[in-house]
């Protein structure tokens, strides 16, 4: 699929409602879990999503779009909302990765972006040369990345009690 802003908005508008409803009010054990080891929960990858509202899309969009001669990127924390998140609630992060992303899309509007924009380049501190619309791209699909992450890491919790069924369910193989 080419790259097309009303089909990219069209899931970034909608990843925070979705999250509200799959993680608002059900138990900790299921949005606290991990896998173990640097693994995360539910709970730090909507820290993670906050924490790239603040710091990623839209300022790097700004910097790529900017007069400015300099098109370079400040490096993005992938592991800052172990911090950030420190003695909130699942609610809280949920409202404010909610606050942030209707912001952020109202910005993105803003622009008013053409296809030069699009095409408009920045620069990745380990990637390089980056566009606009791969930028962009990138954010829907570290969108869906990150809603995979967490179905995979819930339904992980029942490996052991599925039995059986486990051959069946490609979410649960190594």
């Amino acid at each position: 699929m080419d790259f097309d802003l009303d089909l990219a908005t069209a899931v970034l508008e909608r990843t925070p409602r979705l999250l509200n409803t799959w993680l608002d009010h059900i138990p900790d054990e299921w949005t606290l879990a991990n896998e173990g080891g640097d693994s995360w929960s539910p709970f730090d990858v909507v820290g993670h999503l906050i924490h790239g509202e603040r710091t990623d899309w839209i300022p790097r969009a700004e910097i790529i779009l900017s007069p400015e001669e300099s098109k370079e990127f400040k490096s993005f924390d992938r592991f800052a909302q172990f911090e950030k998140s420190r003695g909130k609630s699942l609610k809280q992060l949920l409202n404010t990765f909610m606050d942030l992303r209707t912001e952020n899309l109202r910005r993105l509007r803003g622009f008013h972006l053409t296809p030069p924009d699009l095409d408009k380049t920045g620069i990745h501190p380990d990637l390089g040369r980056v566009t606009l619309k791969q930028l962009l791209s990138t954010w829907v699909a570290h969108d869906l990345n990150h809603l995979a992450q967490i179905a995979e890491v819930m339904a992980r919790q029942y490996t052991r009690e599925v039995g059986p069924w486990k051959v069946y369910l490609d979410i649960l193989g190594e």
